[in-house]
Formats: structure tokens, C-alpha cells, sequence
């Protein structure tokens, strides 16, 4: 149990002797969370919800935020299923595929979370490395498992696979692929037309990072209307409030916000990339909103230190395979200028 509340502190980007009444004084770039605030839809959304509606209970089916997802992603609401957060979405994936003593795969590094759940669930877990060139390593022509979890673009390195890639994928194994597109908003293309394509394609999103949601904890997957209700039967009937329901619904509605918004993460996303290979770091280029950057000595340990003795939190990994680098959320502009001139202060090492 303790192993478990270390791996799931972990992952939420947990910081030795950090107190969230610090947060204010920092600045955060260490769980890839959008700079910018909500769509001011968002919060007029919400604010109509707040008041006697609340005694009554939400609608089960999450049927407005459904349809506004349709009609975004060309689906039909059968196809979709709202989550209270993309994490729910996963666990009852492996919930509803794989029993107990089943086994369920992911590509590392990526979203160890998926290890944790399954674990939860009494499954068992494989993992295929990369190889340099970004493909998993030792996979097999055909792939037997109940689910294999892909995280395109990959967290925490910002890589992505290729749509040809996955669609072959797809093709060898016999189980569930799910493709977590968590950060596809920020890339280049997606993998929705996969689940047109083919019957074990899922995909889940997330609100988190886009859609500036991570305090609200709002996620949907997409995959065809009989996986959508084996979730259906097995999620909590009642698993998003009404807040989170209509927070979800216009988020999805402005679209002009939320382009805006993605557009502003990309151009810095660029220059940060820029500055950074100026100063010598390797940066792996990225589609998400975050960067892996490693310095000139391969320690990400100092300079970690160098940059929370400066007040900015980062990610540092301590697997072996991640350890040399940094994973850095891109935040504003000012914040990335303040970063690069920290990252100086701080100097190249040995």
C-alpha cells in the first residue's frame, strides 16, 4: 500500500516538502497544466449552475456534453462516453477487458499510472521499451494481452507516432488498443478516423490540458457504441456533477477560445525550444504542451535543484531511463523567458 500511495504521488508530479500554500510563490511548471484560464463560457456555464438546481441530481447520461462532443468530432453520441477525468475512463477500460491474472501492456516510459490500475485490478502488467527511434521495443508480430495502453504524443517525452503506425498496430493485436490522446490537442493530427477503422480502437482525451480543466477533473473516450456500453454498465452511474457537466459542454462549444489558447502553447512551445538548444540542451521535439529537455552534462538533478532554489518546480524523473532530463510544462512567455534565464544562471555543469 505504500508502494501504491508513492507511484500515485509520483505521478501527480509531488514535490519533497512542498506545501500547496507555496504554490503561489512558484512558478509551476511541473504538471503540464494550461497557463491560461477557462473559456469565460466555461465560468458563465458554471455560474448558472450554481444555485437551486443543485439539489437535484445530475443528468446520469451526461447527454448535452455527448452531443457537443459529436457534433465537434463527427460522431455519434453513441460513440461517447463522459468521464470524471480521463484516469476514470482508463481504469474502467481495464475493468471491463481484463480479469484478474489478465494482462495488460504499456510502452515505457510513458503513463506509468496505467501499471498502478491495473494492479488495482489484480491484472497483470507488461511493458515494452523504446528503441531510438521511438518504437516499442521487443513487440511482438502478434499481440495477445486484453489491453495495450499507447500514449500518442507520448508523456513525458512529447514524441508522437505516426497515424500508419498505430493503424498497423492496431492490426496485431487481438485485445483493446487504447490510444491516450491526452495531449493530442496540441499535436498535429489524431487518431479518431482509427476508431472509425477498427473495432478494438479506443481513444480517450482529457480536459485538463487543453481545455485549461484539471481542477474540475473532466476526460471522454470514443470507440464504437458496444465498447461505449460495457463502460457504460460498470462506471458510476452518477460520475459527473453538474457543474462538471456544463463546464464540459461549453468548453467544447468554444472552439474559438480553446484555438486561441492552443495556438499561444504552440508558438511558445517553439521559441522555448529555440532558446533552450541555444544553451546546449537536447530537446526531443514535442507535441504536447511540455518539453523533455536534458542539459550538456546529463544531470537533471542539479539542475532541477538549481531551478526550485529559483522558485520554479519542473518534473525530474528518477527511472534511469529519464533521469538525465527535465520535463517542463510551457507556460507563458514570461514564464519560459524566466525559465531560460534561470536555466543560464544556473550553467551548462561539467
Amino acid at each position: 500500500m505504500i508502494a501504491l500511495r508513492q507511484n500515485i504521488a509520483a505521478m501527480a508530479g509531488y514535490v519533497p516538502g512542498f506545501q500547496p500554500e507555496d504554490v503561489a510563490s512558484y512558478i509551476k511548471l511541473n504538471t503540464n497544466e494550461n497557463p491560461y484560464p477557462p473559456s469565460p463560457q466555461v465560468i458563465e456555464a458554471i455560474a448558472r449552475e450554481v444555485g437551486e438546481g443543485l439539489r437535484r441530481y445530475p443528468d446520469a447520461a451526461s447527454r448535452l456534453a455527448r452531443e457537443e462532443a459529436a457534433k465537434l468530432y463527427g460522431f455519434d453520441p453513441s460513440w461517447i462516453i463522459m468521464a470524471n477525468g480521463s484516469d476514470e475512463v482508463l481504469n474502467n477500460l481495464i475493468r471491463a477487458f481484463a480479469g484478474e491474472g489478465e494482462e495488460i501492456a504499456y510502452i515505457h516510459p510513458s503513463y506509468s499510472y496505467y501499471g498502478t490500475l491495473a494492479e488495482v485490478q489484480g491484472a497483470k502488467v507488461r511493458t515494452f521499451g523504446l528503441t531510438e527511434e521511438f518504437e516499442p521495443e521487443g513487440m511482438p508480430e502478434r499481440y495477445d494481452g486484453k489491453l495495450l495502453f499507447l500514449t500518442n504524443p507520448n508523456a513525458p517525452l512529447g514524441f508522437t507516432y505516426s497515424q500508419d503506425y498505430i493503424a498497423d498496430l492496431a492490426g496485431r493485436i487481438s485485445g483493446m488498443l487504447v490510444v491516450d490522446e491526452a495531449y493530442v490537442d496540441f499535436a498535429e493530427e489524431n487518431s479518431l478516423e482509427l476508431v472509425r477503422s477498427f473495432e478494438n480502437v479506443v481513444v480517450t482525451r482529457t480536459f485538463s490540458k487543453s481545455y485549461s480543466l484539471a481542477g474540475m477533473r473532466l476526460g471522454l473516450a470514443i470507440a464504437r457504441p458496444e465498447v461505449i456500453a460495457a463502460l457504460n454498465k460498470i462506471r458510476d452511474h452518477y460520475n459527473l456533477d453538474r457543474l462538471a457537466q456544463a463546464a464540459a459542454t461549453a468548453a467544447l462549444h468554444d472552439q474559438a477560445y480553446f484555438l486561441e489558447c492552443v495556438a499561444k502553447i504552440k508558438e511558445t512551445r517553439a521559441w522555448f525550444t529555440a532558446e533552450l538548444a541555444k544553451i546546449g540542451y537536447h530537446v526531443i521535439p514535442s507535441s504536447g504542451n511540455y518539453v523533455f529537455a536534458t542539459p550538456p552534462d546529463r544531470d537533471g538533478t542539479r539542475v532541477y535543484q538549481g531551478l526550485y532554489d529559483r522558485k520554479i518546480l519542473v518534473r525530474h524523473f528518477t527511472d534511469p531511463k529519464l533521469s538525465h532530463g527535465l520535463r517542463i510544462t510551457i507556460g507563458t512567455k514570461e514564464e519560459m523567458a524566466r525559465t531560460i534565464e534561470a536555466l543560464i544562471e544556473i550553467g551548462p555543469g561539467c
